[in-house]
């Protein structure tokens, strides 16, 4: 069995990682999202181990004290959110593949725990095209999008750091350009050792 790929997702708010995660999710069902740890207390209709992994603010930062986490994070001075590395490890080792869809602070620290893992950038069209994404959504004020947008700018300079850069202008053709990224990515030399020690000893496959 190949151990299965982590792939992480980042870009800007408002550039459309979610719908082209959703989008991923459908077409390939060896396709696993990463669940994250939380502080937070559920909510009704969630599940643990299905949305989160709800941790007490002690379990928490146990978990970060024993390097548990690829990466984490504190939102606004109140709850916890992270990637527990054991979670996924395990689905990589089930065969699945794994796909973390989180911003580019935490991208770069899943990089320096997992530098074999699949990191692609997702990039508008245009700066313009991204304010009246953030705009047309209409949730926020016109404060919380310019904040949004400034910080957009500081998250395109860590570009270099990823392996691949889609820009989502047309939906359905970002979804194809990371689907073939995948592919490509399952068809490399070094993700196939077995396979070519197998060929080169005559084994039949």
């Amino acid at each position: 069995m190949h151990k299965g790929l982590l792939i992480v997702i980042s870009g800007p708010s408002g550039v459309g990682k979610g719908v082209i995660c959703r989008c991923l999710l459908n077409q390939r069902p060896e396709l696993k999202v990463s669940v994250s740890a939380t502080t937070r207390a559920m909510r009704e209709g969630e599940t643990e181990g299905v949305n989160y992994f709800f941790k007490s603010k002690d379990e928490f930062k146990r978990m970060i004290a024993d390097n548990a986490f690829l990466e984490y994070t504190e939102i606004f001075g109140s709850h916890y959110y992270g990637t527990p590395h054991a979670y996924v490890q395990e689905q990589q080792c089930l065969g699945n593949d794994v796909i973390l869809e989180i911003d580019v602070q935490g991208a770069m620290s899943v990089k320096k725990r997992c530098p074999d893992a699949v990191f692609i950038f997702i990039a508008p069209p245009s700066m313009s095209t991204l304010r009246c994404r953030l705009v047309g959504r209409g949730t926020e004020s016109p404060e919380a999008v310019q904040r949004r947008f400034d910080t957009a700018f500081k998250e395109m300079k860590w570009i270099g750091e990823y392996d691949y850069i889609v820009v989502n202008d047309v939906l359905e053709d970002a979804v194809k350009q990371i689907d073939s990224i995948v592919t490509a990515e399952k068809l490399r030399v070094q993700r196939n050792e077995i396979l070519i020690q197998r060929l080169q000893e005559g084994e039949m496959l």
